[in-house]
């Protein structure tokens, strides 16, 4: 988390006031409330967006053909033991001096406990919750789809497994890959071996994303920008009271600023990871870090990670595309396979690809999914009053975009018609603006209207 002078615009200190005002009213124990939920950022634990009984039946006529998806890896342990290992230091100093609280000498055991057992699963390996998030979500897609994996199986058509190339991507396509296998034994000859695409599935360290990362180590607008949000007076009264919990307070106040932005950073960091490893909790009754800082310190934080995530990998400043442009490989691949499947030319009945956040929040982004439509500017920074994008609802772990196409037969010379229903999150979900459904509210769109729509090419239409 980024610190510096304060430089607040009256637009930005109104939406900072409104979330302050808000974030206190999340009830008591509401693990599932949205203010809640959007307190754990990008770190929050996937869900099913919808109830797979409600999803629209195609048109008369349709049939399955095809399904893709792009998903983040699973739930996993944080990725280096730096959180745990900076507050316990502090912990530990302070119980050395006598100036622990009660809360704070419940803190340590609970710190302790949580970095014993992410060490164990492996720092940024994913959880027991992980393995079960994607093996599940292979599940269901299978049983959203049985005639299409039926097909699959008949007709002996390949699925093809793909990753960014890093372990816990690579573990997510395998478990996912086990999932269908396990819904479907005659699957199990037909999925081939998880491939690597760097290009593809890990974009913004390819040679691709060049661009993007002098953009992050080097533009001026982003560093200040980040700055005038991160240090100002909220974050300073958020730490201290982060802090406090855990410390005396003539121990707090011997700190300097950025010592207890760190601390209380770390403690947030603790406390945002801990659901992601409820699986390696003794009895499954969770960790109780959130016993440790306050909702509305902990939406304080969380806004702040969202800042970051916002202004480095999402919609960005508005009017510069240099934070998502670099997703277009993957989208271009999408439409690939699905044409491909139209034309022939594919003997694929599946395209699964596993990765991570820095793709799938670009992803989000560039394709103007729910959330991730509205860039900031200069005059009105990103704030929750004013901006609808959140890291739990765009990209938390396990996320995934997925289309599943049908087919019907064309009849007296006619051609094939290809249709598409797109999930976010495994949602039906509507296209971006601009593209054109069948019907009113309907999930699926014609391949034609989105080539056009996206402005692919080599549109048949």
């Amino acid at each position: 988390m980024r610190r510096l002078p304060p430089a607040l615009t009256p637009a930005l200190a109104l939406g900072l006031a409104a979330l302050l005002a808000t974030a206190p009213a999340a009830p008591a124990g509401a693990a599932t409330n949205t203010a809640t939920r959007d307190s754990y950022g990008t770190k929050a634990t996937y869900a099913p967006g919808q109830n797979a009984r409600t999803y629209q039946r195609p048109p008369a006529g349709f049939t399955p053909v095809f399904t893709e998806n792009v998903s983040r890896h699973g739930s996993r342990a944080a990725t280096d033991g730096e959180d745990a290992d900076l507050v316990l230091a502090l912990w530990k100093k302070a119980g050395a001096a006598g100036r622990l609280t009660a809360k704070g000498r419940a803190f340590g055991p609970k710190a302790q406990a949580l970095q014993k057992a992410m060490s164990t699963v492996g720092y940024g390996d994913l959880s027991g919750r992980g393995k079960r998030e994607i093996h599940d979500t292979a599940v269901r897609t299978q049983r959203r789809l049985p005639g299409l994996f039926k097909k699959i199986a008949g007709e002996k058509e390949k699925i093809d497994v793909v990753s960014s190339g890093q372990g816990r991507a690579v573990d997510s396509a395998n478990l996912y890959a086990a999932g269908l296998a396990e819904a479907d034994p005659a699957l199990k000859p037909l999925i081939g071996p998880t491939r690597t695409d760097v290009d593809l599935l890990y974009f913004h360290k390819a040679a691709g994303g060049a661009a993007y990362r002098d953009y992050i180590a080097n533009d001026q607008r982003l560093a200040s920008t980040l700055k005038s949000i991160t240090d100002q007076p909220a974050t300073h009264r958020a730490a201290r009271d982060v802090l406090k919990k855990l410390f005396k307070g003539d121990f707090v106040d011997q700190l300097s600023d950025a010592d207890r932005v760190a601390a209380a950073t770390a403690v947030y960091n603790l406390y945002a990871i801990a659901p992601a490893m409820s699986d390696e909790r003794p009895g499954g009754k969770g960790w109780g870090m959130e016993r440790f800082l306050s909702k509305r310190d902990a939406a304080w934080f969380g806004y702040l990670s969202d800042v970051e995530d916002f202004y480095e990998k999402g919609p960005g400043f508005a009017g510069s595309d240099i934070t998502y442009k670099m997703a277009d490989v993957l989208l271009d691949d999408f439409f690939k396979q699905v044409e491909a499947k139209r034309a022939g030319t594919s003997d694929l009945g599946a395209e699964l690809r596993f990765t991570h956040a820095e793709e799938i929040i670009p992803l989000a982004a560039l394709m103007g999914l729910p959330g991730s439509t509205k860039g900031a500017t200069a005059e009105r920074p990103y704030t929750y009053a004013d901006n609808a994008w959140r890291g739990a609802s765009v990209a938390p772990l396990g996320s995934n975009v997925q289309w599943d196409v049908f087919r019907k037969a064309g009849t007296g010379g006619k051609a094939d018609t290809y249709l598409v229903r797109m999930l976010y999150n495994e949602k039906e979900t509507a296209f971006k603006a601009g593209c054109h459904p069948i019907a009113k509210n309907s999930a699926f769109y014609d391949l034609d209207e989105l080539e056009r729509c996206f402005g692919r090419t080599n549109s048949a239409s």
